[in-house]
């Protein structure tokens, strides 16, 4: 048997054991490198197909390796009470789960920072303003990246009608590793839109509870994460979310029938 059939092997109901393993965060906001945190990514590759999603089996360039390395923060809640919904995250992220279980809820951040036991106000600032920073630094990176795949993804595209010795099981591989990679940032492109809005709605609630002049600096970096966010624009079409089944499409109004009244 070929190794390109070699994925369709693998136990569906492994992804139910993977619950009891929670992945660790490296250097930059890439995942931290281990035996867990592959598994769980090959056992998403197998449960995105099985859902119809975009799931290739082809090996990754290093290009698209590091891309989605450099996703994993963005697709990792910011902060969170439970390890375990750090798990189901992750199984999110790596697509053994869909992103439609976990409902976007801007008032999730703030909560969380809440129950930290932070003794401070100040403190609480704090964390907000790190967060912000962080994601902030790790856009443009990401943003050159995702352009460097995108191009790539393009001349491959443009080669499978010149090819000769490929099949239709090939094509389709091939496609499906672009489509998987267009998704992969139209994700990344969605969650930095969120978790500014999770930032800003603490901000105000974090003021309204506690002002105090550490604000002035949360709101910067508030404003520096909104200013490097439109980088990932030029990437995908606008309605790229959409198309990869983020998000719902939107409600399409209906005439009423024309009714002729003799």
């Amino acid at each position: 048997m070929r190794r390109r059939r070699a994925l369709r092997t693998l136990p569906f109901g492994l992804a139910l054991g993977l619950l009891v393993s929670c992945a660790q965060q490296g250097d930059f906001g890439r995942p931290k490198a281990g035996v867990w945190n592959s598994l769980i990514d090959a056992t998403g590759t197998v449960a995105a197909g099985e859902r119809g999603g975009p799931a290739s089996a082809s090996p990754l360039t290093d290009n698209e390796q590091d891309l989605r390395a450099r996703a994993w923060r963005f697709l990792m809640p910011a902060t969170t009470r439970e390890a375990f919904l750090d798990i189901l995250a992750n199984l999110t992220r790596a697509r053994v789960l869909p992103p439609s279980w976990r409902p976007h809820d801007p008032s999730r951040y703030h909560d969380a920072i809440l129950g930290e036991g932070l003794r401070s106000p100040v403190s609480r600032y704090r964390r907000l303003t790190d967060d912000a920073v962080a994601d902030a630094r790790l856009i443009p990176p990401f943003a050159v990246l995702a352009t460097r795949v995108a191009d790539a993804d393009a001349r491959r595209l443009k080669s499978l009608p010149f090819a000769k010795t490929l099949d239709d099981w090939d094509v389709r591989q091939a496609a499906m590793r672009v489509a998987e990679n267009r998704c992969l940032v139209a994700w990344v492109r969605m969650e930095t839109g969120e978790r500014l809005e999770a930032y800003r709605y603490a901000l105000e609630h974090l003021f309204a509870e506690a002002p105090d002049p550490a604000a002035a600096e949360s709101e910067r970096a508030l404003a520096m994460l909104s200013g490097r966010r439109p980088l990932l624009d030029p990437v995908l079409p606008p309605d790229a979310a959409i198309r990869c089944g983020l998000v719902p499409a939107p409600a399409v109004a209906v005439a009423p029938p024309l009714v002729v009244k003799d």
